[in-house]
Protein backbone atom coordinates (compact mmCIF):
# COMPACT_ATOMS: atom_id res chain seq x y z
CA UNK A 1 0.00 0.00 0.00
CA UNK A 2 1.13 3.53 -0.72
CA UNK A 3 0.38 6.88 0.89
CA UNK A 4 1.23 8.27 4.33
CA UNK A 5 0.48 6.89 7.78
CA UNK A 6 0.78 9.17 10.79
CA UNK A 7 1.64 7.58 14.14
CA UNK A 8 1.00 9.30 17.45
CA UNK A 9 3.56 8.53 20.16
CA UNK A 10 4.50 9.64 23.64
CA UNK A 11 7.85 11.40 23.75
CA UNK A 12 9.92 9.28 26.12
CA UNK A 13 12.86 7.39 24.72
CA UNK A 14 11.12 4.07 25.32
CA UNK A 15 7.87 5.21 23.70
CA UNK A 16 9.74 6.47 20.65
CA UNK A 17 11.72 3.22 20.35
CA UNK A 18 8.42 1.35 20.35
CA UNK A 19 6.82 3.66 17.78
CA UNK A 20 9.91 3.60 15.60
CA UNK A 21 9.84 -0.20 15.64
CA UNK A 22 6.24 -0.14 14.41
CA UNK A 23 7.16 2.45 11.77
CA UNK A 24 10.12 0.42 10.53
CA UNK A 25 8.10 -2.80 10.41
CA UNK A 26 5.28 -1.16 8.46
CA UNK A 27 7.70 0.38 5.96
CA UNK A 28 9.43 -2.97 5.56
CA UNK A 29 6.11 -4.72 4.98
CA UNK A 30 4.77 -1.95 2.73
CA UNK A 31 7.73 -0.44 0.80
CA UNK A 32 5.59 2.25 -0.85
CA UNK A 33 4.19 3.47 2.45
CA UNK A 34 5.49 6.63 4.13
CA UNK A 35 5.22 6.62 7.94
CA UNK A 36 5.57 9.72 10.10
CA UNK A 37 5.68 9.96 13.90
CA UNK A 38 4.09 12.83 15.81
CA UNK A 39 5.13 13.23 19.46
CA UNK A 40 2.19 13.93 21.76
CA UNK A 41 2.54 14.60 25.48
CA UNK A 42 -0.01 12.90 27.73
CA UNK A 43 -1.32 13.86 31.16
CA UNK A 44 0.76 11.10 32.72
CA UNK A 45 3.90 12.56 31.12
CA UNK A 46 3.20 16.08 32.38
CA UNK A 47 2.23 15.43 36.00
CA UNK A 48 5.32 13.69 37.39
CA UNK A 49 5.12 14.96 40.96
CA UNK A 50 1.91 13.16 41.93
CA UNK A 51 1.61 9.40 42.59
CA UNK A 52 -0.11 7.54 39.76
CA UNK A 53 -2.88 6.37 42.06
CA UNK A 54 -3.81 9.98 42.86
CA UNK A 55 -4.15 11.03 39.22
CA UNK A 56 -6.91 8.63 38.19
CA UNK A 57 -6.37 5.93 35.63
CA UNK A 58 -8.80 6.59 32.79
CA UNK A 59 -6.50 7.19 29.86
CA UNK A 60 -3.65 8.67 31.87
CA UNK A 61 -1.14 7.76 29.14
CA UNK A 62 -3.54 7.41 26.20
CA UNK A 63 -6.21 10.14 26.14
CA UNK A 64 -4.25 12.75 24.19
CA UNK A 65 -3.07 10.17 21.66
CA UNK A 66 -6.67 9.11 21.16
CA UNK A 67 -7.87 12.70 20.75
CA UNK A 68 -5.34 13.22 17.95
CA UNK A 69 -6.80 10.28 16.04
CA UNK A 70 -10.39 11.37 16.55
CA UNK A 71 -9.43 14.84 15.31
CA UNK A 72 -7.78 13.34 12.22
CA UNK A 73 -4.26 14.52 13.07
CA UNK A 74 -2.92 10.98 13.34
CA UNK A 75 -4.00 7.58 12.02
CA UNK A 76 -2.48 5.16 14.54
CA UNK A 77 -1.36 5.27 18.17
CA UNK A 78 1.31 3.02 19.64
CA UNK A 79 0.79 2.24 23.32
CA UNK A 80 2.37 -0.04 25.85
CA UNK A 81 -0.52 -2.50 26.17
CA UNK A 82 -0.33 -2.28 29.98
CA UNK A 83 -1.28 1.42 29.74
CA UNK A 84 -4.47 0.74 27.78
CA UNK A 85 -7.72 1.08 29.75
CA UNK A 86 -10.07 -1.86 29.27
CA UNK A 87 -12.69 0.45 27.75
CA UNK A 88 -11.72 2.05 24.43
CA UNK A 89 -13.39 5.39 23.53
CA UNK A 90 -16.22 5.36 21.02
CA UNK A 91 -14.90 5.75 17.50
CA UNK A 92 -11.62 3.96 18.22
CA UNK A 93 -10.50 0.32 18.28
CA UNK A 94 -7.46 -1.75 19.17
CA UNK A 95 -6.36 -3.16 15.82
CA UNK A 96 -3.33 -5.19 16.92
CA UNK A 97 -1.47 -6.60 19.89
CA UNK A 98 2.15 -7.33 19.02
CA UNK A 99 4.22 -10.33 20.12
CA UNK A 100 5.22 -10.12 23.75
CA UNK A 101 8.69 -9.46 25.05
CA UNK A 102 9.74 -10.92 28.42
CA UNK A 103 6.71 -10.25 30.64
CA UNK A 104 8.54 -10.40 33.98
CA UNK A 105 9.29 -7.60 36.39
CA UNK A 106 12.93 -7.14 37.31
CA UNK A 107 14.71 -5.52 40.23
CA UNK A 108 17.26 -2.85 39.38
CA UNK A 109 19.56 -2.18 42.30
CA UNK A 110 21.20 1.11 43.17
CA UNK A 111 24.98 1.29 42.71
CA UNK A 112 25.55 0.69 46.43
CA UNK A 113 23.25 -2.33 46.53
CA UNK A 114 24.59 -5.26 44.46
CA UNK A 115 21.85 -7.85 45.04
CA UNK A 116 20.91 -11.15 43.45
CA UNK A 117 17.57 -11.68 45.17
CA UNK A 118 15.10 -9.81 47.33
CA UNK A 119 16.57 -11.58 50.36
CA UNK A 120 19.84 -9.71 49.81
CA UNK A 121 18.27 -6.33 50.59
CA UNK A 122 19.01 -5.06 54.09
CA UNK A 123 16.10 -4.78 56.50
CA UNK A 124 14.20 -1.52 56.02
CA UNK A 125 15.75 -0.86 52.60
CA UNK A 126 14.09 1.82 50.48
CA UNK A 127 12.63 0.71 47.15
CA UNK A 128 11.09 3.15 44.69
CA UNK A 129 7.98 2.42 42.65
CA UNK A 130 4.83 4.31 41.71
CA UNK A 131 2.95 1.08 40.95
CA UNK A 132 0.48 -0.08 43.60
CA UNK A 133 0.63 -3.54 42.01
CA UNK A 134 4.37 -3.75 42.61
CA UNK A 135 4.13 -2.12 46.04
CA UNK A 136 1.55 -4.66 47.22
CA UNK A 137 3.49 -7.68 45.97
CA UNK A 138 6.81 -6.37 47.32
CA UNK A 139 5.37 -5.81 50.78
CA UNK A 140 3.69 -9.22 50.72
CA UNK A 141 7.19 -10.66 50.27
CA UNK A 142 9.14 -8.20 52.45
CA UNK A 143 6.90 -6.23 54.87
CA UNK A 144 9.95 -4.44 56.28
CA UNK A 145 10.76 -2.59 53.06
CA UNK A 146 10.23 1.17 52.83
CA UNK A 147 8.37 1.72 49.55
CA UNK A 148 8.47 5.28 48.18
CA UNK A 149 6.92 6.79 45.07
CA UNK A 150 9.23 7.30 42.10
CA UNK A 151 7.96 8.63 38.78
CA UNK A 152 9.41 9.51 35.39
CA UNK A 153 10.86 7.62 32.45
CA UNK A 154 13.35 4.81 32.94
CA UNK A 155 16.38 7.08 32.77
CA UNK A 156 14.89 9.47 35.32
CA UNK A 157 14.06 6.67 37.74
CA UNK A 158 17.53 5.17 37.46
CA UNK A 159 19.09 8.55 38.22
CA UNK A 160 16.87 9.02 41.27
CA UNK A 161 18.05 5.72 42.76
CA UNK A 162 21.49 7.03 43.56
CA UNK A 163 20.43 10.62 44.17
CA UNK A 164 18.02 9.48 46.87
CA UNK A 165 20.06 6.55 48.17
CA UNK A 166 17.49 3.93 47.28
CA UNK A 167 18.25 0.23 47.28
CA UNK A 168 16.54 -0.15 43.94
CA UNK A 169 13.39 -0.06 41.88
CA UNK A 170 11.23 -2.49 39.93
CA UNK A 171 10.92 -2.19 36.16
CA UNK A 172 9.52 -4.24 33.30
CA UNK A 173 12.05 -6.54 31.66
CA UNK A 174 10.46 -5.68 28.30
CA UNK A 175 11.25 -1.99 28.69
CA UNK A 176 14.90 -2.63 29.50
CA UNK A 177 15.14 -5.00 26.53
CA UNK A 178 13.74 -2.39 24.17
CA UNK A 179 16.16 0.17 25.58
CA UNK A 180 18.95 -2.37 24.99
CA UNK A 181 19.86 -2.25 28.68
CA UNK A 182 18.83 -5.68 30.01
CA UNK A 183 22.08 -5.87 31.97
CA UNK A 184 20.71 -3.30 34.42
CA UNK A 185 18.48 -5.94 35.98
CA UNK A 186 19.88 -7.40 39.20
CA UNK A 187 17.39 -10.26 39.08
CA UNK A 188 13.98 -11.18 37.68
CA UNK A 189 11.00 -11.96 39.88
CA UNK A 190 9.43 -15.39 39.54
CA UNK A 191 5.71 -15.34 38.80
CA UNK A 192 4.85 -16.72 42.24
CA UNK A 193 6.63 -13.69 43.70
CA UNK A 194 5.34 -10.96 41.41
CA UNK A 195 2.82 -11.20 38.61
CA UNK A 196 3.12 -8.57 35.86
CA UNK A 197 0.66 -5.89 34.85
CA UNK A 198 -2.13 -6.88 32.52
CA UNK A 199 -0.76 -6.51 28.97
CA UNK A 200 2.86 -6.10 30.07
CA UNK A 201 5.41 -6.77 27.31
CA UNK A 202 3.11 -6.19 24.34
CA UNK A 203 2.32 -3.12 22.25
CA UNK A 204 -1.27 -2.13 21.55
CA UNK A 205 -1.94 -0.44 18.22
CA UNK A 206 -5.07 1.72 18.22
CA UNK A 207 -6.83 3.31 15.25
CA UNK A 208 -10.14 4.81 14.26
CA UNK A 209 -12.90 2.22 14.24
CA UNK A 210 -13.82 1.28 10.68
CA UNK A 211 -10.57 2.55 9.15
CA UNK A 212 -10.08 -0.45 6.87
CA UNK A 213 -6.85 0.90 5.38
CA UNK A 214 -5.02 1.17 8.70
CA UNK A 215 -6.43 -2.13 9.95
CA UNK A 216 -5.16 -3.89 6.83
CA UNK A 217 -1.70 -2.31 7.16
CA UNK A 218 -1.13 -3.63 10.68
CA UNK A 219 -2.50 -7.16 10.18
CA UNK A 220 1.01 -8.66 9.83
CA UNK A 221 1.94 -7.25 13.27
CA UNK A 222 -0.87 -9.11 15.06
CA UNK A 223 0.42 -11.94 17.25
CA UNK A 224 -2.37 -14.45 17.77
CA UNK A 225 -1.18 -16.12 20.99
CA UNK A 226 -0.47 -12.76 22.61
CA UNK A 227 -3.87 -11.48 21.50
CA UNK A 228 -5.66 -14.42 23.11
CA UNK A 229 -3.67 -13.95 26.32
CA UNK A 230 -4.40 -10.23 26.49
CA UNK A 231 -8.10 -10.76 25.79
CA UNK A 232 -8.21 -12.99 28.89
CA UNK A 233 -6.17 -10.57 31.01
CA UNK A 234 -8.17 -7.52 29.94
CA UNK A 235 -11.50 -9.25 30.60
CA UNK A 236 -10.23 -10.13 34.09
CA UNK A 237 -9.21 -6.51 34.69
CA UNK A 238 -12.52 -5.20 33.33
CA UNK A 239 -14.53 -7.53 35.56
CA UNK A 240 -12.52 -6.39 38.59
CA UNK A 241 -12.90 -2.73 37.52
CA UNK A 242 -9.15 -2.38 37.78
CA UNK A 243 -6.57 0.17 36.69
CA UNK A 244 -3.61 2.13 38.06
CA UNK A 245 -5.50 2.87 41.27
CA UNK A 246 -5.76 -0.74 42.44
CA UNK A 247 -3.16 -3.49 43.02
CA UNK A 248 -4.23 -6.05 40.42
CA UNK A 249 -1.94 -8.29 38.37
CA UNK A 250 -2.76 -10.78 35.66
CA UNK A 251 -0.82 -13.00 33.29
CA UNK A 252 -2.12 -15.45 30.70
CA UNK A 253 -0.21 -17.99 28.63
CA UNK A 254 -1.40 -20.06 25.69
CA UNK A 255 -0.02 -23.61 25.65
CA UNK A 256 2.48 -24.42 22.94
CA UNK A 257 1.16 -27.99 22.74
CA UNK A 258 -2.57 -28.68 22.09
CA UNK A 259 -4.46 -31.01 24.43
CA UNK A 260 -5.60 -34.52 23.50
CA UNK A 261 -8.51 -33.07 21.51
CA UNK A 262 -6.22 -30.78 19.54
CA UNK A 263 -7.35 -27.59 21.30
CA UNK A 264 -4.96 -24.98 22.69
CA UNK A 265 -5.30 -24.27 26.40
CA UNK A 266 -4.95 -20.92 28.14
CA UNK A 267 -3.72 -20.52 31.71
CA UNK A 268 -4.55 -17.28 33.50
CA UNK A 269 -3.01 -16.30 36.84
CA UNK A 270 -4.12 -13.31 38.89
CA UNK A 271 -3.37 -11.35 42.05
CA UNK A 272 -5.35 -8.81 44.06
CA UNK A 273 -3.81 -7.24 47.14
CA UNK A 274 -4.05 -4.44 49.66
CA UNK A 275 -1.67 -1.52 49.27
CA UNK A 276 0.35 -2.65 52.30
CA UNK A 277 0.51 -6.26 51.10
CA UNK A 278 -1.12 -7.69 54.24
CA UNK A 279 -4.18 -8.99 52.38
CA UNK A 280 -3.75 -10.91 49.13
CA UNK A 281 -5.98 -13.08 46.98
CA UNK A 282 -4.41 -15.20 44.26
CA UNK A 283 -5.90 -17.59 41.76
CA UNK A 284 -5.53 -19.27 38.42
CA UNK A 285 -7.79 -20.88 35.86
CA UNK A 286 -7.28 -22.92 32.71
CA UNK A 287 -9.61 -23.27 29.77
CA UNK A 288 -9.95 -23.28 25.97
CA UNK A 289 -7.74 -20.59 24.45
CA UNK A 290 -10.45 -19.68 21.96
CA UNK A 291 -12.71 -18.48 24.81
CA UNK A 292 -10.35 -16.10 26.63
CA UNK A 293 -12.92 -13.61 27.88
CA UNK A 294 -14.87 -16.33 29.62
CA UNK A 295 -11.74 -17.45 31.48
CA UNK A 296 -10.99 -13.89 32.58
CA UNK A 297 -14.52 -13.29 33.86
CA UNK A 298 -14.68 -16.66 35.62
CA UNK A 299 -11.37 -16.07 37.42
CA UNK A 300 -12.48 -12.57 38.43
CA UNK A 301 -15.69 -14.01 39.89
CA UNK A 302 -13.64 -16.58 41.83
CA UNK A 303 -11.30 -13.93 43.24
CA UNK A 304 -14.21 -11.71 44.26
CA UNK A 305 -15.95 -14.63 45.96
CA UNK A 306 -12.79 -15.35 47.96
CA UNK A 307 -12.42 -11.85 49.37
CA UNK A 308 -11.02 -9.71 46.56
CA UNK A 309 -14.19 -7.61 46.66
CA UNK A 310 -13.45 -6.50 50.24
CA UNK A 311 -9.78 -5.89 49.48
CA UNK A 312 -10.62 -3.74 46.45
CA UNK A 313 -13.28 -1.81 48.34
CA UNK A 314 -10.76 -0.96 51.07
CA UNK A 315 -8.14 0.07 48.50
CA UNK A 316 -10.55 2.34 46.62
CA UNK A 317 -11.66 3.91 49.87
CA UNK A 318 -8.09 4.65 50.94
CA UNK A 319 -6.59 5.89 47.64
Amino acid sequence: MSGTLRIGSRGSRLALIQSEWVRDELMRLHPDLRVEIEVIQTKGDKLLDAPLAKLGDKGLFTKELEAAMLEGRTDLAVHSAKDMPTEVPEGLAIVAFTAREDVRDVFVGGSAFPVRSLDDLPRGATVGTSSLRRRSQLLALRPDLDIVDIRGNVQTRLRKLDEQGMAGTVLAAAGLARLEQPELASFAFAFHQMLPAVGQGSLALEARAGDARVAALVVPLIHERTTLALRAERSLMHALQGGCQVPIAGFAEVSQVPDELGAEQLRLRAFVGSVDGTKTVRGELKGPAQAPEGIGIALADDLLARGADQVLAEVRGAV
